[in-house]
């Protein structure tokens, strides 16, 4: 990591603390959504992981930014009509300006589908879906994205669609992946416990970091 001189590589992890928790019923009278806030350090541990993937070869720099920055990215006035100024390059843009780095990597969240259904799964979080107590489960989820921009123009930079294409894959896995199976038992119900469980907690943290580890060594093979 460094804080000072030429930046080749500048972080932006912006995945936050929030910890979505889903129910998901037969019926949409079923489905019960809830945005609990942490304080697990998801950002700081997506940080790390850049840092330990780039080597001693690859300095990287953490990019910080203020309280708000992305908040117009995860909620945009319009979707039908997207504001360029809610996208990434206006945000890093604006946010990193006079850092000077030769590109900038950004880790944020986003909403994918659940396979075989009509619900999304936004972000960071647990659901729990099934009919009465026996037949109901429950998984992690962790959909986070990772996007390189030109330091100069601040254009999206194609990586083959390194991400995209790992995203796909995952619902063709034959075996469920151990780091998303979630006992019931530690299903945050009333969903206000999420914040303060400690297994919910180590397991996000596991799972998030074995997501971004298998996304980058795309962005960074080309350093």
């Amino acid at each position: 990591m460094t804080d000072h001189g030429p930046c080749r590589l500048g972080v932006i992890p912006a995945v936050g603390d929030t910890f979505v928790v889903q129910k998901i019923g037969l019926t949409v009278f079923g489905n019960e959504y809830a945005e609990i806030a942490t304080n697990w350090g998801l950002d700081d541990l997506v940080f790390a992981r850049v840092r330990s993937a780039a080597g001693p070869t690859l300095p990287v720099r953490r990019i910080s930014y203020p309280p708000g920055a992305f908040e117009h990215y995860y909620h945009p006035a319009s979707r039908l009509l997207p504001d360029p100024r809610e996208g990434l390059s206006a945000i890093v843009s604006g946010i990193a300006a006079n850092a000077g780095c030769e590109r900038y990597l950004v880790i944020t969240r986003f909403s994918g589908q659940l396979p075989g259904t009509n619900q999304r799964l936004d972000g960071v979080g647990a659901f729990n879906q099934g009919l009465g107590s026996v037949l109901r489960h429950s998984h992690l989820f962790a959909n986070i994205a990772l996007t390189s921009l030109d330091g100069q123009t601040f254009a999206t930079q194609p990586h083959n669609g390194a991400d995209i294409a790992a995203r796909f894959q995952e619902p063709l896995r034959l075996t469920e992946d151990p780091l998303k199976k979630l006992d019931n038992e530690y299903f945050p119900d009333p969903p206000s416990t999420a914040a303060a469980s400690a297994v919910l907690r180590d397991k996000t943290r596991a799972l998030v970091s074995a997501t971004v580890d298998r996304l980058l060594p795309p962005y960074l093979k080309a350093e």
